[in-house]
């Protein structure tokens, strides 16, 4: 399946060539949108649909030389069928809920942030970020950004940091409890995402990129049916 290209014409800029963080022997590098294009709704749309990712303010994509390992993956929502570990997380965690606080700081968030990468992702960089790099990290003032959170009674679980564009939802970064791993937080918050998307009618969930054999991201393509870009377009997996 092909989506359209944007209709806006674009501008990109590329970053140098870097060490690749998931496969140690290849390079990577990055094509970012002119960051002095603002985005509307349809147009981040149109952007997701042809691989492009948002980090904080900026829209970019994988432009890696010789290399297309890195594949965006999206859900279907409508058609997503839950498997049997769906069904148990979901069961395992009936008394979690998703509450949208919207698009606004909050110290408890950041607090669970710096746990989270804390635990998960140690010396990657951000483990120590202040407020304020937290912040633009996550968010960006152009985007219709949500703070999608997970909790349990009164207890915050997790942070689901979520985009609504014109037809879809992204995923943009999830954190959670790290001492809790084991109710699949990570799983719960991809589901509450999908039943979101349903609600509001958009037509897909994007999970950012995936690359085969790398554990961080396997659970991405457990989702089924799912859709991956590859060189000839999206192609379905059932």
């Amino acid at each position: 399946m092909n989506d359209s290209a944007p209709s806006t014409r674009l501008r990109l800029f590329g970053t140098g060539v870097r060490p690749c963080p998931y496969l140690h022997d290849r390079p990577s590098q990055f094509d970012f949108i002119d960051p002095r294009l603002t985005p509307d709704p349809r147009l981040y749309n149109e952007l997701l649909a042809q691989g492009f990712r948002r980090g904080g303010e900026h829209i970019y994509r994988t432009a890696c030389p010789g290399c297309n390992a890195c594949q965006s993956l999206r859900i279907p929502v409508t058609a997503f069928s839950p498997r049997r570990r769906h069904r148990r997380c979901r069961r395992d965690n009936a008394n979690v809920y998703l509450n949208n606080v919207g698009f606004r700081y909050r110290d408890e968030h950041y607090a669970l942030y710096l746990r989270y990468v804390q635990a998960r992702h140690p010396n990657g960089g951000m483990d120590d970020a202040d407020p304020d790099l937290y912040w633009q990290y996550l968010t960006a003032g152009w985007c219709r950004s949500e703070f999608l959170e997970l909790r349990e009674d009164k207890q915050l679980l997790g942070v689901a940091v979520t985009d609504d564009t014109e037809g879809a939802l992204s995923a943009v970064y999830t954190f959670y409890e790290p001492e809790l791993e084991h109710r699949g937080l990570g799983t719960l918050a991809i589901l509450l995402q999908i039943e979101e998307a349903r609600r509001r009618a958009r037509e897909w969930l994007y999970l950012g990129y995936w690359i085969k054999g790398t554990a961080k991201m396997d659970y991405k393509s457990g989702f089924h049916p799912h859709e991956r870009l590859t060189p000839l377009g999206w192609e379905r997996f059932d």
